[in-house]
């Protein structure tokens, strides 16, 4: 803005450097915000990325050692029971 109030006007060289300086920013800008969408979608893969089966297989085997682990104590007491018995 200084230079347009120069009297003599502005300098063509500093204008047509300070537009491109501009321009090359807008465009920067612009790819890294292209980049950023770019990568935002590949990351998305919902199918891929979603553990529900591993989650729900993990528990159903936590819940199939804990029911293993009272039959084993059952069994254990049982045992107990008898030779005290004998």
């Amino acid at each position: 803005m200084d230079e347009l109030a120069n009297p003599t006007g502005p300098r063509k060289e500093s204008s047509i450097n300070n537009h491109c300086r501009e321009f090359m920013k807008m465009i920067k800008d612009i790819q890294v915000t292209l980049r950023d969408k770019i990568k935002s979608s590949c990351e998305y893969r919902p199918f891929e990325k979603c553990d529900y089966s591993s989650r729900i297989s993990n528990e159903i085997c936590c819940n199939k050692l804990e029911y293993m682990l009272s039959q084993l104590d059952a069994v254990k007491q049982t045992i107990d029971e008898y030779q005290a018995s004998i």
